[in-house]
């Protein structure tokens, strides 16, 4: 029976938990039993994550988006602590891995998503304090065309993108980060990419991308960041011979 804490360690270095400046802490984040048979990875962490975990008997829920952030209150509020009380109780691991999940170049949501769009070569991009968190990919040849391209990430994430902006016919190149990356847009002018993919929009960038010729994909923040923490648990699961269950609660942003 695996070890949490050689679970947790191997995650750690895998995806260099203590190389980020983030918004929240990477790696442990409410310990459970010490060992591991079934895991469960969802991504964001939440109260129905946490009882479906606990139907079916998990013992470490890996996430994307953990329960503890800066910009939450100081205190422990009623959320939280319902939140706790079910992981405490079924003495079950939280884990969670923010920027490192979205920057890692194999199983990382961006490499995904660059890799399933069918580019055929990519490159760091999305500054984000001093670390590339995304990529900038290239197609072959002339690009494809923009309808083409939006079919491919309607395929990929499962819902219809919003596009904006007044790119080119031909998609050359196109810039990439999960989630909630829209001001990451001024990088893919700044660039010359044909395009710029993120999960949410913002008000300006409609008029931003239309001026710069630019297409904005806006493809759901939920939608761009399911990839990276489903093939962790495969990972997880190939390793140390643990089941796994991606739990799935679609979010319309």
């Amino acid at each position: 029976m695996p070890d949490r804490d050689e679970i947790l360690s191997y995650l750690d270095d895998l995806l260099g938990a203590t190389d980020f400046n983030d918004h929240c802490p990477n790696g442990l984040q409410v310990p459970g039993t010490a060992k591991v048979t079934k895991v469960v990875t969802g991504v964001t962490g939440q109260l129905e994550l946490f009882e479906r975990a606990a139907q079916i008997g998990a013992q470490l829920v890996i996430v994307h988006h953990g329960i503890f952030w800066d910009f939450h209150p100081r205190h422990l509020s009623e959320i939280q602590a319902g939140r706790l009380r079910v992981l405490l109780e079924s003495n079950i691991t939280l884990a969670a891995y923010h920027l490192p999940l979205d920057a890692h170049p194999e199983i990382g949501n961006n490499a995904l998503i660059v890799d399933g769009l069918g580019c055929v070569s990519r490159e760091p991009f999305g500054d984000h304090h001093g670390v590339k968190i995304g990529f900038a990919g290239r197609f072959s040849g002339e690009g494809i065309a923009i309808a083409e391209l939006i079919s491919r990430v309607k395929k990929l994430t499962g819902r219809e993108p919003l596009l904006l902006g007044a790119g080119p016919e031909r998609v050359a190149s196109i810039g990439i980060v999960s989630g909630g990356a829209a001001n990451d847009l001024s990088e893919a002018i700044d660039g010359g990419l044909d395009a710029f993919l993120t999960g949410e929009p913002a008000e300006h960038v409609m008029a931003q991308a239309r001026e710069a010729k630019v297409h904005f994909i806006a493809a759901g923040h939920y939608a761009t960041e399911t990839f990276g923490v489903q093939r962790l648990g495969e990972l997880l699961a190939e390793r140390f011979s643990i089941e796994h269950t991606f739990i799935d609660i679609p979010n319309p942003v």
